[in-house]
């Protein structure tokens, strides 16, 4: 009986004592997930936020669309569109643009009908950008210049001409690293043919590099 009192004593001795001193670590302010969640919450959630904002020059090809009115019913052209863009600081900067179409048919509406329609734009003009802190930087500009059109028509009214035109509108940068974006661009455009103002429009998509 004495032995059995003595051995219940010195469980609930040694009992007492490992509830007192705790579980390992405890108290020490660390949770066995602390290291990973520190790293995890270092970690950039795009490495190109900010760094394409050291490129001050911006040069963009891309596909061009246009919906143009030049003779009193639209017709569609398609061809490709340049850029070269200098910033003088985080947001505004001057533009230089060349637009190329060489493909489109006028449709049923001149005389003869369905002539080819060519044409080329070159435009300068201040360039205004939204900077902040994800990856899509929206943008306006402006550029005005000269445009050239031709038509398959040798002669007459359709053939060859030149006149004032420019366009005005934005659209948005999505970059994909620091230096290259994806960019979709719609603008209107206007342009004084034939003594008569026409208003047309065009969209643009393609890739930007900066450097």
């Amino acid at each position: 009986m004495r032995v059995a009192i003595f051995l219940l004593g010195n469980i609930l001795l040694f009992s007492a004592a490992a509830a007192a001193q705790g579980p390992a670590g405890a108290g020490t302010g660390s949770t066995p997930n602390s290291g990973t969640k520190s790293r995890s919450q270092s970690r950039p959630r795009y490495s190109g936020v900010g760094e394409h904002d050291e490129n001050p020059w911006q040069f963009a090809a891309g596909y061009q669309y246009n919906r143009d009115n030049l003779l009193g019913s639209p017709f569609t052209t398609h061809g490709a569109n340049f850029s070269l863009a200098r910033y003088f600081g985080r947001w505004i900067g001057a533009e230089a643009q060349v637009g190329v179409s060489f493909v489109g048919k006028t449709g049923q509406t001149t005389t003869p009908p369905n002539l080819d329609a060519k044409s080329l734009y070159a435009g300068i003009g201040p360039r205004l950008r939204y900077r902040n802190s994800s990856r899509f930087e929206p943008w306006v500009h402006l550029t005005l210049g000269i445009e050239h059109f031709r038509f398959s028509q040798t002669a007459g009214l359709l053939g060859t001409n030149n006149a004032f035109a420019g366009d005005a509108g934005g659209g948005v940068d999505v970059y994909l690293t620091p230096r290259l974006a994806f960019r979709a661009e719609a603008d209107a455009v206007g342009s004084r043919f034939f003594s008569a103002t026409q208003r047309s429009f065009q969209t643009i998509a393609g890739l930007v590099y900066g450097f």
